[in-house]
This record gives C-alpha cells, sequence and structure tokens, in this order.
C-alpha cells in the first residue's frame, strides 16, 4: 500500500504541484502590475507556498502549507481570468492596425491592409491601404514557411493567388508594443493580443527573406477551388472578430500554425492533430503526408526547390517579387 501510494505522489501529484507552482509564479511575474520590487516579492512567496505544498506530499506537516498554497494559486487564477486584452496601444508600426473586411457577392474589400516598402528594419515607407479582390478569381494557394529556430521552429503565412497577378497573403501574428522584443516565454502568460495581417508578398514575405534574413521555403497547396474561397473567407472573418473582440497570442495554443489549424477545421475541413502542428517548422511534412502537396516529387526535393531565399535577395523588393520567387517551384 505505501509503494503504491508513493508510486501516485510521484506520478500524479509531484508533476501537478510543481507545474502549478511554475504556472503561477511565471503567471505573476509577467502579469501582475506594479514597482518590479513588488512583483518580484509577490512571485517569490508565491513560489515559496508551491515548493512547501510539494516537500510536503513527502513528508507529514499538516494541512497549513496545502491551505496556504490552495489560497494562493486559487487568487492567481482570479487575476488570471480578470485579465482582457486591450485593443488600443502604442503598437509597432508592422501591426499597428487590424485588417477588417467587407464580402460583397464576389467582391472581399479589405481595410487596413498592408503594403510596406521596406528597405531595413528601421528604415521602412508604412503605406495602409483599402484594397479589393475578386473572390471568383482565386487560382491557388500558397504555405509560405519562415524559419527562426532552426528545422524546427518557423513562422506560417498563407498566400492566395488571383487570375489578375495579385497576392493575398495572411499572417496570424503577436501584436507588440513600441521597442517590445520577441519573448515566447512571455507570450505563455497573456502578454500580447494576436494581429492577423493581410498583405502584399513584397512586404509580409519580403521583410522576413531579405530584411530579417530568414531561410524561407513555398510550398503549393493543394486545395480543391471551391475550398480556396470558403478558406479566404473564413480568414476574413476571423480578422473582423479580433477587431471587435481581440484575445491574447499563445505561444501554444494560438500560434500561427494552431491558428491556421483552427480556421480550417472551422469549415469543416477536420484536419487530426499532430505534434507537427507545435513543432510546426515540420509542418510541410504534415501535409505531404495528408497529401496536400505534390506527392509525385519527395517532400526532400519540395524543401530544396521551394527554398526561396535566394530567389528573393537576388531580386529585391520590387515589383514581380511574388513572380521570381515561384520559378522553378513545383505545382501541387
Amino acid at each position: 500500500m505505501n509503494a503504491a501510494l508513493s508510486l501516485v505522489k510521484i506520478v500524479l501529484l509531484l508533476p501537478a504541484f510543481a507545474y502549478a507552482t511554475l504556472w503561477g509564479t511565471l503567471a505573476l511575474w509577467y502579469q501582475l502590475p506594479g514597482p518590479a520590487f513588488s512583483v518580484a516579492l509577490t512571485s517569490a512567496i508565491f513560489a515559496a507556498f508551491g515548493v512547501s505544498a510539494t516537500l510536503s506530499i513527502f513528508r507529514p506537516s499538516g494541512r497549513r502549507p496545502f491551505i496556504l498554497f490552495g489560497t494562493a494559486l486559487a487568487a492567481v487564477l482570479l487575476f488570471w481570468i480578470s485579465l482582457t486584452p486591450p485593443k488600443d496601444g502604442d503598437w509597432s508600426p508592422e501591426v499597428a492596425r487590424q485588417v477588417t473586411g467587407v464580402i460583397d457577392g464576389d467582391t472581399l474589400t479589405l481595410t487596413n491592409f498592408r503594403d510596406f516598402e521596406w528597405r531595413t528594419d528601421e528604415d521602412v515607407t508604412e503605406r495602409w491601404t483599402t484594397r479589393s479582390f475578386d473572390l471568383s478569381q482565386i487560382e491557388t494557394v500558397a504555405l509560405f514557411m519562415s524559419y527562426w529556430a532552426g528545422p524546427s521552429m518557423a513562422h506560417l503565412i498563407i498566400s492566395f493567388g488571383y487570375a489578375d497577378g495579385q497576392y493575398l497573403s495572411w499572417s496570424v501574428e503577436v501584436r507588440r508594443s513600441q521597442g517590445e522584443t520577441f519573448s515566447p516565454v512571455a507570450d505563455f502568460f497573456k502578454s500580447n493580443p494576436v494581429s492577423i495581417i493581410a498583405s502584399t508578398e513584397k512586404d509580409v514575405v519580403g521583410l522576413r527573406s531579405n530584411i530579417q534574413r530568414a531561410n524561407v521555403h513555398l510550398f503549393r497547396l493543394d486545395i480543391a477551388p471551391a475550398d480556396q474561397r470558403i478558406y479566404l473567407e473564413e480568414y476574413v472573418r476571423a480578422a473582423n472578430e479580433i477587431d471587435r473582440s481581440p484575445i491574447f497570442f499563445n505561444s501554444f495554443f494560438t500560434n500561427c500554425s494552431m491558428s491556421v489549424l483552427k480556421l480550417v477545421n472551422r469549415v469543416g475541413a477536420n484536419l487530426p492533430l499532430d505534434w507537427r502542428v507545435y513543432v510546426n517548422g515540420y509542418l510541410p511534412e504534415y501535409l505531404y503526408d495528408l497529401g496536400r502537396l505534390n506527392t509525385n516529387e519527395s517532400i526532400e526535393t519540395l524543401y530544396r526547390l521551394g527554398d526561396i531565399t535566394e530567389r528573393a535577395r537576388a531580386h529585391g523588393l520590387t515589383d514581380g517579387f511574388s513572380e521570381a520567387i515561384r520559378v522553378g517551384v513545383p505545382s501541387p
């Protein structure tokens, strides 16, 4: 009996208490308002309660550590629930506006469509426009993968190509404040809202390939023509919803790949959940296994031919960018 009880403590209680301690400490650290000293002190006190309760699992010390930790954890949870994402703020220029759209028959009109002209990270001509697209003229859908942490992690962009040569790109991003730096840990703890960007490829893809010097790969998706429009309309609905009711970005649950999966599943795609959605650098392999890419070629070949990095930099952020980066990329 004692051995079984010890096993339960190790397998169930220890991880649960340790996780609750770590989560609550970081939630307070990143979100509690006030001077840095008081935030650090409150976080340390909560951590001490958690450690004391965790150690009490294995030694008889009465109920007090559990009561103190349980009370503190309940207070943190109430505080956490009360947090709401801001709609207004001193946002970084590239996410300063949220796109919205109106669909009238076959015409999609987007307000706050981003068409920045990038020269460097600091030297950019900011241009927000209103642009219209004919939904009956969608011909292609492409996936861009911009790798920022080796082969494991990437930012993804979905782009719709039209018969008239236009490309409409969608990017789910973190809406950071001016001067704020990237922190995937902070983004677990309601630090920033989500922003959905609609943009030209020359802007949103070129920023990553030519300005931020990321490795970018292009994969042409095999999606039925009728579904292409449905998926695009879902992006518009999601953008309008976020404009009305902002949501927090989360590095695990509302990152760029999870957001896209949720969007397509909302219209009945029913794509199975897979570890490669979270470790999203491997998302192309997942789509390949589902038959959403050109399966006449190996996935290794698709990666090699879809590497647009050098073509993008050689062409530059000028007219014809979208056509230049597609040279040699296999069709679905």
